[in-house]
């Protein structure tokens, strides 16, 4: 079969939500043209294989692409959200992409999308349906937009053992299932887990019908403290404040936990057992006391064998029966255990340069590549935030996602860009606040005398923990 040539500025290799986040960002600040290219059928990437129920789990107000408005500008009137910011369902996100992309992106005539394309690697791409190669002439860069591997329950492998009489389903055919189960187990930990719980428990399922299968408690982030209208300032921008006096007032990491809990950033299932994960799930006070009816929590460790009438744990066995539905959510949402600069030469690496923002950080990159010209630079303005997993991640993760503020706040321009950019959610928030305005005003000078505290209080617990895994137990 012959190969089809084509020639772009950037080749996009990914259509989900940093992909587009960075191609509407480069497409409204330059003349470049782009090509983006995916293996689904319509841009989104995994939220095409999302589970029917989810929702964003912080507001639409600032999520998507820079210039198209997601949220409808509503709060939630009804359910375990009432009173914040709406959160888009799976099927509202993928329509919200697949209308950027139509009215967008392709009338502009500067981008070109392939979808049921493979990736072949040096410049090749495969339409997965007819056969058909292409080989690419990128005049600019290679943006790898796939980078954070995102795992989904509908397309995940589990690490597990499953027989084939085990009545094992992953989320998305919840809602499928005709006949009624003796009970329910939820396997995992993160958010994905959340969301199953909280769908069994507001389809009237009793709480005592459902195990959840925990290898590891997390600490959880309150969505209150994620709002971006005015009137939530005391929770957001005070949450924040709060969060820099806790670090820089603890006198070790156990403590530093201890307070930030206190100081109502943290939140955990069970005040009893403490968290050793922190993903950055985020759920409201009322989904938490809704979590809380499921009483039957365990935590033998993580999942070995499952069999109809038997799952094998770490730490023990427990009994089931082949009427009980047994729900797969151990997939890991996001990971990137490689971190790598952003930007290589011909080639930028999109990674996470701001705390829980993975579309903001892709804007972000993208406004970097397209008014800085310095790769030294742009890498300093655009040092990797990396993901976390363990409990203890939420430091090197804070430092550096402080560090960058602060390399962003001594730049008028980019002050200029963060107030202005729909993704950023925060900055006008702080930007906004009225001179005469004393508590407000008290608030944010706090938080700049405490946050330089509160960094050397970071950098002081990452030595601690460099020096520990140095040492051999």
């Amino acid at each position: 079969m012959a190969i089809t040539s084509l020639e772009t500025d950037y080749l996009v290799i990914g259509g989900g939500a940093m992909g587009m986040a960075f191609t509407d960002t480069i497409l409204s600040e330059t003349d470049a043209d782009l090509v983006i290219v995916d293996q689904n059928a319509k841009p989104g990437g995994h939220w095409n294989h999302a589970y029917p129920f989810v929702t964003l789990h912080q507001p639409s107000s600032f999520y998507g692409v820079s210039s198209k408005e997601l949220s409808r500008g509503q709060r939630d009137q009804v359910g375990l959200n009432k009173g914040l910011g709406d959160l888009a369902s799976g099927n509202e996100v993928l329509a919200y992409y697949e209308q950027v992309m139509n009215h967008t992106f392709l009338p502009s005539g500067r981008v070109r999308f392939f979808p049921m394309c493979r990736w072949r690697g040096d410049g090749r791409f495969e339409h997965i349906l007819t056969g058909e190669v292409f080989k690419v002439s990128v005049r600019r860069k290679t943006v790898d937009a796939t980078h954070l591997k995102t795992s989904v329950p509908s397309t995940h492998t589990p690490g597990f053992d499953v027989t084939a009489d085990a009545w094992f389903l992953p989320p998305n055919d919840l809602p499928k299932i005709s006949r009624t189960p003796k009970g329910f187990v939820v396997i995992g930990a993160g958010k994905t887990a959340i969301d199953s719980c909280l769908w069994l428990l507001e389809q009237g399922v009793a709480p005592d019908l459902i195990q959840w299968i925990m290898p590891r408690d997390a600490w959880l982030l309150d969505r209150r403290n994620t709002q971006t209208e005015p009137e939530f300032f005391f929770d957001t921008i005070g949450a924040q404040a709060r969060q820099f006096d806790a670090i820089a007032q603890s006198a070790s990491i156990e403590d530093m936990f201890d307070r930030l809990e206190a100081a109502g950033y943290f939140l955990r299932l069970d005040p009893h057992v403490r968290p050793e994960m922190f993903h950055g799930a985020t759920v409201s006070r009322m989904e938490l006391e809704a979590l809380r009816q499921i009483r039957g929590v365990i935590r033998k460790g993580r999942v070995k064998t499952i069999r109809a009438d038997t799952i094998v744990l770490d730490e023990g066995e427990i009994a089931i029966t082949p009427d009980h539905v047994l729900i797969d959510c151990s997939a890991r949402a996001v990971s990137n255990d490689a971190i790598v600069p952003v930007f290589q030469g011909e080639k930028i690496v999109l990674q996470m340069v701001r705390s829980y923002q993975p579309v903001f950080s892709a804007a972000f990159i993208a406004h970097i590549e397209a008014a800085y010209e310095d790769e030294a630079e742009q890498n300093r303005l655009c040092g990797v935030v990396p993901l976390p997993n363990h409990d203890t991640d939420f430091i090197r993760f804070t430092t550096a996602f402080m560090m960058n503020q602060y390399n962003w706040s001594q730049i008028p321009e980019l002050r200029a860009w963060l107030r202005t950019n729909r993704l950023d959610g925060f900055s006008k928030l702080v930007s906004d606040v009225d001179p005469e305005d004393t508590e407000k005003t008290a608030i944010l000078q706090g938080m700049r005398q405490s946050a330089p505290a509160a960094v050397a209080k970071l950098f002081e617990y990452l030595n601690q923990l460099d020096e520990q895994t140095a040492t051999p137990a």
